[in-house]
C-alpha cells in the first residue's frame, strides 16, 4: 500500500524513487504511457545483471541485454553514443559485472534530466499523490 510519506520521497531524487519498489512500479507505468519504458527497463536489467555469480549465466545474459537495448536496431534500443555502444560491444566478448555501467549511467541520467522531472509533473503522480494525501487523513 502506498503512503503519501514515501510518495513525497519520491519527488526528493530519482534515486529516492528508484529505490522504492512502488516507485519503480509507480514510473514504469508513467514510462508505458509515453512510450519510453526502455531507460528504466534496461536500467532495472542492469542491476540484475550485476547479481549474477555464474560467469557462463552472466556471459548469456550479458548477449541478450546487448541484442535487445544496445545493438543499432535493437527491439528497445537506448539512446548511447556510438563511442559507448562499441565499449559495449568489445566488453560482451569477455563480460564483467561492470560491462554495462557507461550505458547504466548515460540512461540514469537522461532519466534523470528528462523522464524524472515530467513524472514528477504527471497526472499520475499528482492523483497518486492526491488519493493518498486524503486517505492518510
Amino acid at each position: 500500500r502506498l503512503s503519501f510519506e514515501e510518495m513525497t520521497q519520491w519527488s526528493l531524487s530519482l534515486e529516492r524513487l528508484l529505490s522504492s519498489k512502488n516507485g519503480i512500479k509507480v514510473f514504469q507505468a508513467f514510462l508505458k504511457s509515453e512510450f519510453s519504458d526502455e531507460n528504466i527497463e534496461f536500467w532495472l536489467v542492469c542491476e540484475d545483471y550485476k547479481k549474477i555469480g555464474s560467469s557462463f549465466r552472466m556471459s548469456s545474459r550479458a548477449r541478450k541485454i546487448f541484442k535487445r537495448y544496445i545493438q543499432a536496431d535493437a527491439a528497445r534500443e537506448i539512446n548511447i553514443d556510438h563511442k559507448t555502444r562499441d565499449l559495449i560491444r568489445r566488453n560482451v566478448a569477455a563480460p564483467t559485472r561492470v560491462c554495462f555501467d557507461d550505458a547504466q549511467r548515460i540512461v540514469y541520467s537522461l532519466m534523470e534530466k528528462d523522464s524524472y522531472p515530467r513524472f514528477l509533473r504527471s497526472d499520475i503522480y499528482h492523483r497518486l499523490l492526491d488519493s493518498t494525501s486524503k486517505s492518510g487523513m
